[in-house]
Formats: structure tokens, sequence, C-alpha cells
């Protein structure tokens, strides 16, 4: 369940130092005039409009907060750049601001999702606690030689080791890159016949030309629709204390992902 942000205490001068930063990285960070009109449309005064980005943004937080004792226009302003309308054809530049944002939004008890709201998560307390809820999950995953492709699906879900939802986001990748490599607009189980199934396959995860090559096709559509019967299915539609998803099964999971993506990856159309 979202939150009302409103009553949430001031961040400290480090937090938004290392916020702005982010928000103004020369790489990755938003323009000068957009940075501009976000403050604008959230009702910060923009004091300091020449000096170098990032200052410009942490200077005019502080003001606010000094002001006001609170931290709701900061919040409001990270909703506003991060709002999903901004990044409709570039949801890994939006994944890259999560995995930035959300581990210092962890010392505040919260989190920012892909729909622009902001969750409740247990508060960190520390810098080694908020490491451990980044590196966990990853480690196991790059153990298993996990796909690149399936973990920039799950970085905000990693970050909390929230397996219900990395299910998720790992299936939801995967029906991405079908659709990519096939240029289909279904999902599911439909979408994988479409793209794979037939006499014709759109893909072919060989060269479909002997009786066991086709074989081997029918059974990558079954792994492949299974998977997503399995996982995604439930997980989309009932609710997380409803669906208890173990740490083993979530990366036994990822590992299935991971191969099915290698797979198209390679596949001939």
């Amino acid at each position: 369940m979202s939150i009302n942000i409103k009553d949430y205490k001031p961040f400290s001068s480090e937090e938004l130092e290392n916020i702005c930063k982010i928000l103004a990285d020369t790489n990755l960070g938003f323009t000068g005039s957009e940075l501009s009109y976000m403050l604008k449309e959230v009702s910060i005064a923009d004091i300091d409009p020449n000096n170098t980005k990032w200052r410009r943004l942490f200077n005019a937080f502080v003001e606010w907060q000094n002001k006001n004792n609170s931290g709701y226009k900061v919040l409001s302003f990270i909703a506003k750049a991060l709002s999903p309308k901004r990044f409709v054809n570039n949801m890994e530049l939006y994944r890259a601001y999560e995995e930035k944002i959300n581990p210092i939004l962890a010392f505040y008890g919260l989190e920012i999702k892909d729909d622009g709201k902001f969750y409740k998560v247990e508060k960190a307390k520390t810098l080694t606690e908020v490491e451990m809820r980044v590196n966990k999950l990853r480690k196991h995953l790059e153990q298993r030689n996990v796909d690149p492709f399936i973990l920039k699906y799950c970085n905000a879900e990693i970050i909390k080791d929230n397996y219900f939802h990395g299910v998720l986001e790992a299936t939801k990748g995967v029906a991405s890159l079908i659709r990519q490599r096939a240029i289909l607009v279904s999902d599911g189980a439909e979408l994988v016949d479409e793209a794979f199934g037939g006499s014709n396959p759109i893909l072919k995860i060989n060269k479909f030309v002997t009786d066991t090559e086709k074989s081997e096709q029918r059974g990558f559509v079954n792994l492949a629709k299974g998977m997503f019967g399995t996982f995604r299915n439930p997980t989309a539609h009932a609710p997380k204390i409803e669906w208890n998803l173990s740490e083993q099964d979530a990366l036994d999971l990822f590992s299935l992902a991971s191969y099915i993506c290698r797979r198209i990856q390679n596949a001939y159309n």
C-alpha cells in the first residue's frame, strides 16, 4: 500500500547531498531546465539557479526544509522526477534511478516503485544493513551466473530482498524480451505460442529442421509457458501474504528465467 508522505521528517544534509548528486548526475541525471521545471512544479524556490546542478538542487531543498521542518517537498520532488510517464521508452534508466535512490530512502523506511509512489519498508539503521539488502540476493544470483538481462529487471527488488515481486519482475522481463524479438504485443502463454509455436515459428531456438530440433522447440514452449503459469500468474493476482515464495524457490526461478532468456537471445528469426 502506498503512503502519505506529508508527515516525514527532514532529510539530513548527507542524505540530501546524495539524493541531489544522483538526480543531477552529469551522465544519468536531469538537465538544468528540467530541474527548474520540477522545482516549480512542487513549489520549491530555486534560490541558487547559477550554481552547479546538484548544489543548486541541494540549496533549494535545504532552504525549504529549514523553513518547514519537513521532508515532504523533497519526497514530492523525487516522486515528480521519477514519474513513470518520463520513462515510458527507457525503463532501464528508471531502474538505474531506483537502484541508487532506494538505498538512501531505506534509512527513512521508504522505497519508491515503478508506479511512482512511495511504500513502507523495514527501516535501515546502518550502512551495513543497506549494503546487505543490496548485495545478498545479487550475490546468490551472480554465483548462479544469472543473465544480466534478468538482473536489470530486478534491481529494485534486490535492494529489499523482496522475492515475491522479484519473481514478477523477472517474468515480466522474459515477456518483454520475447515481444522485442518477435515484434508482438501479447503476453504470457499466448505470447509464447505466437512467438515459438506452429509449423514455422517466428523465433526458433535451433535450426528447426530435424525431428529432434522440433521436439526441443516444443519442449521450450512448454517450459516457458510453465514458468508464466507457475510463477507470474500467482504473483500477479494473489496478495503477497497468500503466496509464500521461499528464497530457494525464487533463486530457482531466476535461474530458469535466465536460461529462457539466453535461448531467446540466441534464437533464429
